[in-house]
């Protein structure tokens, strides 16, 4: 007899549906997110195919057919936010290709994310940016196919940019230019955030530098923008004050710039900055932001491309980053010593 055989041993769906006293029919709706159900059905149909160790890659996929773009209220209005709208525009742009329908939703911790899930009819999720733990687990435990873009956990599948590799970049360009002292402003406890310093750390470990915890500092209130004055105010207010700063996010290096030029300090003859992310605002400046160049739409489209066209189930993707020069690291005069 040729064909895969199933032993003993391996639970069928047609095991999962006793387990859960439910018809075969019902099982296979369950796991394939498909809709008629009842999420307490679906739970139930979960559960059982958890315990008794089915695998679920038996099920041949089904496409989603709607897919649920979610983003935490943290982050304010999707139309407002120069990182996460781009992203938005990107996922809308490939589920129009792709014929998939899309909807979008602000969640914060008070919500019944499960409820929202239901209401939403959705078959696929994005969750972009930042959200916590338990909001993960209430996203994972509606069986939906899910996305992670801007973050990154064990057990999810996740679109990020090159975080570390940017960042290095940022600081090897501030150190290649011979500033001595380089601080970096730091922001929320995010997983690109912290990609970010790990490649600023890095970077001046790699060129023999000492890396000075004073010239760390963060945002303050750390989830406002505004929270970056204070934060430049303290490195300028340093017995040895730094010659050039890395920000974690553009719309950071902008007020930390601000703060500079009310100092009475020069940008970038006194003071380089560099940021990160490169916004529209970037760029029209004066001085314009030198910055790591992230594509947003493509972090969208790529999170679309793995919910359609699934890869191996430990893959994630990492989309490329390159350094834009311009005024705010470009000096025609001799830095400050």
């Amino acid at each position: 007899m040729s064909g895969l055989q199933v032993t003993p041993d391996e639970p069928t769906i047609r095991d999962v549906a006793k387990q859960a006293g439910v018809s075969i029919a019902t099982v296979s709706r369950a796991l394939k997110n498909q809709p008629g159900l009842t999420e307490e059905t679906r739970q139930q149909v979960l559960e059982a195919a958890a315990m008794l160790g089915y695998d679920l890659t038996k099920l041949r996929p089904v496409k989603a057919r709607r897919i649920g773009f979610f983003l935490h209220r943290q982050h304010y209005a999707v139309t407002s936010n120069p990182f996460y709208f781009p992203v938005l525009h990107g996922v809308e742009e490939a589920c129009r290709r792709e014929g998939v329908a899309l909807s979008y939703c602000s969640v914060s911790t008070e919500d019944n994310i499960s409820d929202i899930i239901r209401i939403q009819e959705v078959d696929a999720i994005i969750c972009a940016g930042y959200f916590d733990a338990d909001m993960l687990t209430a996203f994972k435990r509606s069986g939906k196919q899910l996305i992670l873009v801007d973050n990154n956990q064990p057990g999810f599948l996740s679109v990020n940019t090159d975080n570390v590799t940017g960042a290095y970049q940022a600081t090897q360009h501030l150190i290649a230019m011979g500033r001595r002292r380089i601080a970096f402003i730091s922001g929320p406890n995010h997983f690109s955030i912290q990609q970010r310093q790990q490649g600023y750390m890095q970077a001046l470990t790699d060129a023999g530098r000492e890396i000075d915890p004073a010239l760390m500092v963060q945002r303050y209130p750390i989830d406002e923008q505004a929270g970056a004055y204070p934060a430049m105010q303290q490195l300028l207010a340093l017995k040895e004050p730094p010659d050039a700063v890395f920000a974690y996010n553009d719309e950071t290096a902008i007020v930390a710039i601000q703060a500079c030029l009310d100092s009475g300090l020069s940008v970038p003859e006194d003071i380089a900055i560099v940021g990160y992310d490169d916004i529209p605002n970037a760029a029209h400046g004066n001085p314009s932001l030198t910055t790591v160049h992230v594509d947003k739409e493509v972090l969208g489209r790529e999170a679309v491309k793995l919910i359609l066209h699934p890869k191996r189930k430990e893959d994630s993707v990492l989309v490329p980053v390159r350094l834009i020069i311009r005024q705010s690291t470009k000096s025609k005069l001799n830095r400050r010593r």
